[in-house]
């Protein structure tokens, strides 16, 4: 199935307090350009959830955002610097014996001795970095999911409306075809009225005319334009069914259909095949704005 380059998908989960939510959402671009928006001490996991992101979009503007609260309290650890505490310890003694203390309280000591700079350091413990990385992958492939399956609903029906004008220039092909052997005959009755209003009582040369008539339907035939025509039709649609990336290979058949039409309408020098043609090159401009939004 074709994807729409333009998607939103959501994924969220909680585990061990911790709630992780991911969210995708994507614009058109010519390529796959992706951005991630998450907190910097989780940026160790960037560069994988890129790679799973590129696993998964061929092309487009993809913007990432990852939120992670913690939902309870986080852990601390609390460490004493063994030697500087003696050394300050020792400075304290010192202190007390020249106020010509006897006796030294521990307990005051103790306090004192939290105050000094360095004595107590309290660090944030470590996360499992291996642990929450998994986690985050895990997430953004909910995510994905989600984003992929917005994608292909509304791929679907682009694909349905570009198969519907497809269908409508099939016929408008076929309606120039049919009109194309009356041109001629049309042309060839004209230049016969003109010859004889002009030879008047002459015979009219019927070599000459059938000369003329033979030089005229070969300027305006569109036979190999409507065959090739008919042919990209058939790519269009087996690309269609095929699935996948496939919207910059429809982009570049899209310019053939146009390159068929515009020939076909600088032949044209009838009326109702220019109507045709006009109408032709207004399906292939709509296919054409569906085509610039198909991954």
């Amino acid at each position: 199935m074709v994807k729409s380059m333009t998607g939103y998908g959501r994924g969220e989960q909680t585990r061990e307090q911790t709630t992780i939510t991911v969210e995708l959402r994507s614009v058109n671009n010519r390529y796959l350009d992706c951005t991630v928006k998450m907190p910097r001490t989780y940026i160790f996991a960037e560069d994988a959830i890129k790679e799973r992101v590129q696993s998964r979009v061929a092309r487009g503007k993809v913007d990432v955002f990852i939120s992670v609260v913690q939902t309870g309290g986080e852990a601390f650890s609390v460490t004493v610097n063994e030697e500087l505490a003696k050394a300050y310890m020792e400075a304290l003694r010192q202190l007390y014996e020249l106020e010509g203390g006897q006796r030294v309280r521990m307990d005051y000591f103790s306090t004192d001795l939290a105050r000094f700079p360095d004595v107590l350091t309290v660090e944030k413990q470590p996360e499992d970095q291996d642990a929450l990385k998994a986690l985050l992958m895990e997430v953004l492939d909910t995510a994905l999911d989600d984003f992929d399956a917005m994608r292909c609903r509304e791929g679907g029906r682009m694909a349905q409306d570009i198969l519907s004008r497809a269908d409508a220039i099939e016929k408008l092909t076929g309606q120039i075809e049919e009109r194309s052997p009356q041109t001629v005959a049309d042309y060839r009755a004209r230049l016969e009225s003109k010859m004889r209003e002009v030879l008047q009582n002459t015979q009219v040369d019927e070599g000459r005319l059938l000369t003329e008539a033979a030089i005229f339907a070969d300027k305006v035939a569109v036979d190999e334009e409507t065959v090739r025509l008919r042919s990209h039709l058939a790519q269009l649609r087996e690309l269609l069914a095929q699935g996948g990336a496939v919207g910059r290979k429809l982009d570049f058949l899209i310019q053939e259909f146009n390159r068929e039409a515009n020939t076909i309408g600088s032949k044209c020098n009838d009326i109702e095949n220019t109507r045709h043609v006009v109408d032709l090159k207004a399906e292939i401009e709509k296919i054409r704005e569906q085509v610039q939004n198909l991954e």
